[in-house]
């Protein structure tokens, strides 16, 4: 087992949305950091709300991070800190440490819109401020390094790929209160999930899209929504709530603890993801590790991630996706097939390849620490 290069001490880990409800980049802070205590790297958790080797307590994570973390790490300089939110090293070095960047996506620069003005500006600013301190760039697809390169080519030498684990998702296990809660749901058993949050970026319009064509010709479906509402989530919501008055089989169960979520998960007839972009997309990953079929764009990370194992649809398409969707739920056969390359292809994305990923950056940042 390799380990990072000889420390005089754990690796400083961003723990800043440790005690947070779970995001993606939260639940990448808690696989990644048992990945790599699993093989035998000595971690530090900084930033956490309550918890971990340095609490921020009442502090914003920015303020924390750009005021209260530089002198943290300047009282025992760690060999390595790792950021793991896009853009989120501190504003200066710290003498005898290298500094390790995670990038997941660009979406703040690329699409705009989607995001509030200012964070964009605030990700613009301190992610290129960032990108100069750093000795290592992890991105965590090739479709995040191409984007992150095609900004920046500047930072090629010190960029590398180590994708996401997908292994942290099981069979689900329900208690009494979960069986309970999904017993009332009434869903039928062909139901068509989409798990993730409202935003204009992960493109729910087309699945409504889809259902509203299948049900004016006479075979409708039902849509369990499972996530939380978002920036720019209002205008969904409101159309949401329309088209179930207007007769549509629409549940909106808004976010679900994990139990529940995986649960709804590996009971759907179909998974449907149509995201005009994803860094990595771990939702239908997520689904097809579950053997649930699952559907997705053809935008961003989603085809690089999902292979061949998800039919692709454009994200524009909303006769294509409801064609898509019609098959798959007339064709059981066809929803066995999906079933087993699914959990093939989640196969090969491992949380401990991950960390022997992560680590091999480590390696290389306290190699060619600047």
């Amino acid at each position: 087992m390799r380990r990072p290069v000889s420390t005089l001490g754990p690796i400083a880990l961003d723990a800043t949305l440790w005690d947070e409800p779970t995001t993606g980049i939260g639940l990448y802070t808690h696989c990644l950091a048992d990945a790599l205590q699993a093989q035998g790297v000595a971690l530090s958790l900084m930033g956490a709300r309550t918890s971990g080797d340095h609490p921020r307590g009442a502090q914003k994570r920015t303020a924390w991070t750009l005021g209260s973390l530089p002198r943290v790490l300047r009282q025992s300089p760690p060999p390595v800190y790792h950021a793991l939110g896009n853009f989120n090293l501190p504003l200066r070095r710290v003498p005898g440490t290298a500094y390790v960047l995670t990038v997941l996506d660009l979406v703040p620069l690329d699409m705009p819109s989607t995001v509030s003005k200012p964070f964009h500006w605030q990700f613009r600013m301190w992610l290129a401020r960032s990108l100069t301190l750093a000795d290592r760039l992890v991105c965590i697809s090739e479709c995040t390094r191409d984007d992150l390169l095609r900004r920046f080519p500047q930072v090629e030498p010190r960029t590398v790929v180590v994708p996401i684990g997908v292994d942290h998702v099981n069979v689900p296990e329900l208690d009494a209160a979960g069986e309970d809660f999904l017993r009332a749901l009434s869903l039928p058993k062909d139901y068509v999930l989409y798990a993730g949050s409202l935003d204009v970026r992960k493109n729910v319009d087309l699945v409504l899209d889809a259902q509203e064509r299948l049900a004016a010709q006479g075979r409708p479906f039902t849509l369990v929504l499972a996530g939380q509402s978002w920036f720019g989530s209002g205008k969904v919501e409101t159309r949401i709530a329309r088209l179930r008055s207007e007769g549509l089989d629409i549940r909106a169960l808004g976010y679900q603890p994990s139990a529940i979520f995986y649960a709804l998960m590996r009971r759907a007839a179909l998974f449907v993801f149509p995201s005009r972009y994803e860094g990595f997309g771990l939702p239908p990953l997520e689904a097809m590790r579950l053997g649930t079929p699952t559907v997705v764009s053809t935008a961003g990370s989603l085809p690089e991630v999902c292979g061949d194992a998800a039919p692709a649809v454009d994200p524009d398409d909303a006769e294509g996706l409801a064609a898509v969707i019609d098959r798959l739920l007339g064709s059981p056969a066809e929803r066995r097939a999906l079933s087993e390359a699914g959990p093939r292809q989640a196969a090969k994305y491992t949380w401990a390849r991950t960390a022997e990923g992560t680590r091999a950056a480590y390696d290389a940042a306290l190699r060619h620490r600047r």
